[in-house]
């Protein structure tokens, strides 16, 4: 067999086994850059193992998703958030008989810009750029040009677009229309990672919350619980089957009105109780500090960025430190932290 007929095969399967709304690989809009088709996989495949051995996926490993990496194996940090964000949207695709692996590609890139330390890191970026920081628009950045020392990833536009409008911003689910801080994607496919964002993380920071003791799983609204499930395995089941049902016209992805007023009861829940909480606010404040220090180090000493960045842009030097800074996992910046500190004063002190 021809290697290139194998992806044509692929690509024919797709055409006769998804839906109509579907995104077809082999109607992609394709990349930023001329390149080469791969000779077995589709497109969209092509960019998740791009995405999935980039070192900014690596370096999810150890940047804080809600509870400090630092703190211990047993909470989730940025990359086990992509990969609950992605079985959950490969499980929503296939049941709507969607596209799959575009669903996992953005899936795995939509955090790749987020900072250390959670979106206290992105908060801090942003005040500290004059609100031109966004993690969103980050990890646009991170597959367009930070990646492979400043050649970038050259993803797929579907892809792009759905990374670029994961986000939703500040909106109470309940109002959400599918329209993200970016726009509404481009894809169906775009518009499950939307959601299975907000499902898994809304689920595993119950878990991790009630791990860290911060509050009792007791204590989370009882009329929401009995809705949606005291398990975070019934919670999952109980929402992933509701998006399903609710969006098999395929008209856009959305939950019944029922499973979403619950949803949108233990998010809200978690914003008032958890994520305000004494225990994670303490640590997060020295976690300011060392972005902020580390922030206004480089701008001062570019040449630090440069040494370790050759190929980075010379002329935008904030863009370019921004860029290192938000690139740094919790570990390293807490490494740089230390020896800056030891080896000249500063006026941030922990």
């Amino acid at each position: 067999m021809v290697l290139s007929s194998i992806r044509e095969q692929l690509e024919t399967d797709e055409s006769r086994r998804l839906a109509p709304g579907a995104q077809l690989s082999k109607f992609s809009r394709g990349r930023l850059h001329p390149d080469r088709d791969c000779p077995v996989r589709t497109a969209f495949q092509q960019d998740r193992d791009r995405i999935l051995h980039s070192v900014s996926f690596r370096n999810l490993k150890f940047k804080t998703n809600v509870f400090l990496s630092t703190k211990g194996e047993k909470f989730r940090t940025r990359l086990t958030h992509a990969l609950e964000v992605s079985q959950l949207g490969r499980t929503i695709a296939r049941a709507l008989s969607l596209n799959e692996d575009l669903v996992e590609a953005i899936s795995l890139g939509h955090d790749l810009g987020h900072t250390s330390y959670g979106h206290v890191g992105e908060d801090v970026l942003k005040k500290l750029t004059g609100g031109k920081f966004s993690h969103s628009q980050q990890s646009l950045r991170v597959v367009d040009v930070l990646e492979k020392d400043g050649k970038g990833l050259n993803l797929t536009a579907e892809v792009r677009d759905g990374i670029l409008k994961h986000t939703k911003g500040p909106r109470s689910m309940k109002l959400f229309d599918g329209t993200g801080e970016f726009g509404k994607p481009l894809t169906l496919e775009g518009q499950i990672v939307q959601f299975a964002d907000w499902l898994a993380y809304i689920n595993h920071d119950v878990d991790d919350a009630v791990t860290m003791k911060i509050v009792k799983a007791s204590d989370f609204p009882r009329s929401a619980m009995n809705v949606l499930g005291r398990r975070q395995s019934q919670r999952l089941d109980t929402m992933v089957r509701d998006l399903i049902t609710a969006s098999r016209d395929l008209s856009a992805i959305h939950m019944s009105p029922e499973i979403l007023e619950a949803t949108e009861e233990v998010r809200h829940y978690l914003y008032g109780h958890v994520y305000t909480h004494p225990k994670i606010a303490d640590e997060l404040l020295k976690a300011k500090h060392v972005i902020t220090m580390l922030f206004e180090y480089y701008m001062k000493h570019f040449d630090k960025v440069m040494e370790e960045w050759p190929w980075a842009d010379r002329k935008d030097t904030m863009q370019t430190v921004t860029d290192f800074v938000a690139w740094q996992s919790d570990y390293s910046c807490l490494e740089r932290y230390e020896t800056i500190r030891a080896s000249e004063p500063y006026t941030v002190i922990l």
